[in-house]
């Protein structure tokens, strides 16, 4: 799946993740203001199409689309780019910076760490 969302891309692939199946006009409905014209987001899901993000199946004389790409599966490969291109892969490196530019305090980081302890365990 190595390839990126435009902005736009990732708007509509989280209204059918959240979903799971829509018609183009469902997912416009979940859209926010400014709603894009009707072409403009079938166009995005064809793009989707190509790139292996999204797939249909027909229902009338239209079509339903489904992702094909889990969001846990994109959010992971999109989180170990960022750690790599901006914190030379080091995960202490990018959470220094979000608790740094985030002023996050203590108690947040002991939450996150009691949560990713949690998960190593399962």
């Amino acid at each position: 799946m190595s390839k990126q969302l435009t902005k736009a891309e990732e708007q509509i692939m989280q209204v059918l993740w959240t979903l799971k199946t829509a018609s183009v006009k469902e997912v416009i409905i979940e859209l926010p203001e400014p709603k894009p014209a009707y072409n403009t987001v079938s166009t995005i899901i064809r793009i989707l199409e190509t790139k292996n993000f999204v797939g249909h199946e027909p229902k009338g004389r239209g079509f339903v689309y489904h992702p094909l790409v889990e969001k846990s599966d994109y959010s992971n490969e999109s989180l170990h780019k960022l750690m790599n291109g901006y914190f030379e892969g080091s995960f202490k490196s990018m959470v220094s910076f979000f608790m740094k530019e985030n002023k996050m305090d203590i108690q947040e980081l002991e939450s996150i760490l009691k949560e990713v302890d949690k998960n190593k365990k399962q």
